[in-house]
């Protein structure tokens, strides 16, 4: 297992090759519409900086308005000459009660929905810590929120695909390079008696956990969703230099700043993810590496082979359980 760890490190964090999708090279985006959550910092800013430069309809979407709000300020006078249009969306991932209302906002003022890239997220936060409903605050962050929020949004996600071009139509799902090195063995790991993902109280695991969880939830989309054109997909945006690593400190810092990449290269990860037109709802990419590139033999073989025994079933089952009575 550790020459694979190390294979897939290397792959993902040091001998990357040059993006195939960025802003010079991305085509213009006017008349679509795109949601990215945590898009007023790190890899989520430098990605709404891209698409409202294509003239792109773009919501920012998360829980502090007023980095929302200054963020928008910044991109606009960054892109003084764009006919895009930035909006910020109230959204706290970490509240499910909260979720339904921010997806009916936006649902009011749009009738479209491209790509929802939902790309927030938390990363090693202090040890106990929760979301509102009680839920490991990674877990619930990094999964149920986002699955509940894509799940209101699916209506309108399908009706766009039925006029859009074929595959344009996409979610795609921030995962790790975590879920190589510190996802429990199976990547999920459900308590017996409960059926729900155990908490380690190891922050480093839980996260691993998590980010398996959106890998699993973008496969499992993409089945229930390959009927209707629409393309889901996770990535692992890469090694970067984001607030993403506010909670991690010591040694784990210090390595981690030794390896890391401007945000920019994240976003063009993403961009491969949700603009590439090579990707399709039946190509069989289910997990993208830094900087756009298939790695979907790349997800480590114990995860692989879960999937293949129903893992993500399981997980999106669990999912509906815990988000029924907020949808």
């Amino acid at each position: 297992m550790s020459n694979y760890f190390s294979k897939a490190l290397r792959t993902q964090t040091i001998n990357i090759p040059p993006p195939p999708l960025t802003e010079q090279n991305l085509p213009d985006q006017s008349g679509r519409v795109h949601i990215i959550t945590g898009g007023y910092a790190g890899v989520g800013l430098e990605l709404a900086k891209i698409l409202y430069a294509k003239g792109a309809t773009l919501y920012i979407a998360g829980r502090n308005e007023e980095k929302g709000q200054k963020a928008i300020e910044d991109i606009k006078k960054q892109h003084p000459s764009s006919s895009g249009a930035l909006k910020f969306l109230l959204l706290d991932l970490s509240d499910l009660s909260t979720i339904k209302s921010s997806a009916e906002t936006f649902i009011r003022q749009e009738s479209r929905l491209d790509v929802l890239v939902n790309n927030a997220g938390v990363m090693i936060p202090p040890k106990g810590s929760k979301t509102a409903q009680g839920h490991e605050l990674q877990l619930g962050t990094n999964c149920l929120g986002p699955f509940l929020f894509t799940k209101l949004l699916m209506p309108v996600l399908i009706r766009t695909a039925g006029t859009a071009p074929p595959n344009s139509v996409r979610v795609i799902w921030a995962s790790s390079s975590g879920i190589q090195v510190w996802a429990p063995d199976g990547g999920v790991v459900f308590e017996g008696t409960t059926g729900t993902p155990k908490v380690f109280d190891v922050p480093r695991t839980d996260y691993g956990q998590s980010k398996v969880g959106n890998v699993l939830l973008a496969v499992k989309l993409q089945e229930l969703c390959r009927q209707h054109g629409i393309v889901s997909v996770s990535f692992n945006p890469g090694n970067l230099k984001t607030e993403l690593q506010r909670h991690t400190g010591g040694l784990l810092r210090r390595l981690g700043d030794a390896m890391l990449y401007p945000a920019v290269f994240g976003a063009y990860t993403e961009l491969y993810s949700g603009w590439n037109e090579d990707i399709t709802a039946g190509g069989g990419v289910t997990y993208v590496m830094p900087w756009g590139r298939d790695g979907s033999e790349m997800v480590r073989e114990d995860i692989r082979r879960g999937m293949k025994e129903g893992l993500q079933q399981k997980f999106w089952d669990w999912c509906e359980r815990e988000t029924e009575m907020y949808a």
